[in-house]
């Protein structure tokens, strides 16, 4: 580290700023449509299709569909 760093650090932790910062997001327990598109690089079509056929649960809450983590991940792991 350089001294500039070190002094930087120095002065956040004086602060009381944490020195670094740490991803504190809890995992997902659901997926929005688009959500489940982009972890999973299947089309929309596709998630729609899925869940018609009842391979993996969707549920409607305030409007939106949420797919519960746990089918997504058993859809992909061909355990749907």
């Amino acid at each position: 580290m350089s001294n500039v760093h070190n002094c930087l650090a120095l002065a956040n932790r004086k602060r009381g700023a944490p020195m670094q910062s740490q991803n504190l997001n809890p995992p997902k327990i659901a997926y929005s449509i688009r959500e489940a598109v982009q972890v999973s690089s299947l089309s929309r079509s596709t998630i729609y299709n899925h869940i018609t056929a009842g391979r993996l649960k969707a549920n409607r809450i305030g409007g939106r569909t949420l797919i519960p983590a746990d089918s997504l991940q058993a859809l992909i792991a061909g355990e749907a």
